[in-house]
């Protein structure tokens, strides 16, 4: 009993440990943006970067742990805006502003994660190939989108491949449409949810909700 007691101790020390590098990690990321480094990372959390390597295992796996974190809690905030109790077209237009509110709150981690440097390939001391891994992220936020709207919305026989292409084209619209619109600003927020709502809003308005889900 005592050893199982031990190991727990152990294990919630390292989770505890990995989620204050963690945060270490993002305070240089949100300084330095693509330009962060584990050199730099490692400095912020008062460790050698050999420590940092052994909670990580390599620099994929922090950006990998990095990228987890800040997509988990995307969804979370994605996910409150379509279950928020209001009209459809309004909970459209709420979750369109959630992605881009957020990637305008944090534009540095976005570009870390998402954005290819405008640099060559990054030196070693860098360390990070930044905004090269972004199609696993955007994968995941494509199919947890045709997830929802595989629960809540009736899209006839074939729903479930019908969820999955409009999660993911709608997850690839945003992204696209917010990566220009994060670095040219040829609109305000405001306007940009609106013509994108616009654009999605046809063949979603006709669709039923699925008898017995939450809704949409």
């Amino acid at each position: 009993m005592e050893t199982t007691r031990g190991a727990e101790r152990q294990r919630t020390a390292a989770e505890r440990r990995r989620r204050e590098l963690l945060e270490a990690a993002d305070r240089v990321v949100l300084r330095d943006g693509p330009k962060a480094s584990m050199n730099a990372i490692a400095s912020e959390a008062g460790i050698t970067k050999p420590i940092l390597y052994r909670h990580f295992g390599d620099k994929g796996g922090l950006y990998r742990a990095l990228a987890k974190r800040h997509t988990d809690a995307l969804l979370s905030a994605l996910r409150a805006a379509l279950d928020a109790p209001s009209g459809r077209r309004e909970r459209v237009e709420a979750t369109l502003d959630t992605y881009l509110a957020a990637i305008e709150a944090r534009p540095q981690v976005y570009r870390f994660l998402m954005h290819p440097s405008d640099d060559a390939a990054p030196t070693p001391e860098q360390g990070f190939d930044v905004g090269r891994h972004s199609a696993p992220l955007l994968r995941r936020l494509g199919e947890e989108l045709g997830k929802v709207i595989l629960e809540r919305v009736d899209l006839g026989p074939d729903s479930e491949q019908m969820a999955r292409i409009w999660g993911h084209g709608i997850v690839g619209m945003m992204h696209a449409a917010g990566d220009w619109w994060l670095g040219d600003r040829p609109c305000s927020r405001e306007q940009l949810v609106r013509s994108l709502a616009d654009l999605l809003w046809g063949r979603l308005a006709d669709a039923g909700d699925l008898p017995g889900g939450p809704g949409f």
